[in-house]
């Protein structure tokens, strides 16, 4: 994809992120509850920003909500879309999202379409050509990964921009991580434990449908 047709770089300046304290995991794991607490911590300490400004993740959240809310009524859906453990989350959330929020979802999770893209096209085209495939313009998609780095994540990315579709990010660890730069919604975890993200990620998705504003709501 040429330059000119990339997506706008958010305002992330590595010396933002310089010394110790960036992380809610710097030092060894000991007990179990260092786990559950840094995962506390992880969500609340997640950076957000919003058409490339820094957000209240609590914001953040609403306006994820009131996107996807969007799509649906005008008769478009939410697209999840994860690697791994991502991938997992992504399956979890589009039911969630579909059941229990009232939002049509979907994950790019079946395998047999995975080989079969995976085979004729590569690894780094098995979500990119669903989107190219499947996905309409006003769709939402959100692209979940821990490290933000994946070949086949951010050729997808690429492919949700040139698509103009909503692209929102879930990453974690390296805090320069390109994924991150991507989306018109992203959040950030500050965490190099993978359990750690991934708990974050779940818990912030699970808290856009399990919120209650009305303000939000798409009318």
């Amino acid at each position: 994809m040429s330059e000119s047709n990339s997506p706008p770089v958010n305002a992330i300046r590595s010396d933002e992120y310089s010394g110790r304290g960036v992380f809610v995991d710097e030092g060894t794991i000991l007990q179990p509850f260092d786990f559950a607490r840094m995962v506390h911590e992880a969500v609340l300490k997640t950076d957000c920003r919003v058409n490339q400004t820094h957000a209240d993740a609590q914001d953040a959240v609403f306006y994820l909500r009131h996107r996807c809310q969007l799509a649906h009524k005008a008769g478009r859906k939410t697209i999840f879309i994860g690697n791994g453990g991502s991938s997992a989350i992504a399956s979890h959330m589009a039911t969630d999202f579909t059941k229990n929020g009232g939002i049509r979802a979907i994950a790019f999770n079946d395998a047999p379409l995975l080989t079969c893209l995976a085979n004729d096209f590569g690894s780094e085209a098995i979500f990119s050509k669903q989107l190219e495939y499947y996905a309409k313009a006003g769709d939402v998609v959100i692209i979940v990964s821990s490290s933000g780095r994946s070949p086949n994540i951010l050729q997808a990315a690429e492919q949700a921009f040139s698509q103009g579709l909503d692209l929102v990010t879930f990453s974690g660890m390296n805090p320069d991580n390109v994924l991150r730069r991507k989306g018109m919604i992203n959040f950030w975890v500050p965490a190099k434990d993978y359990g750690i993200v991934e708990l974050a990620h779940l818990t912030l998705l699970h808290s856009v449908i399990s919120l209650q504003n009305p303000s939000f709501d798409a009318k």
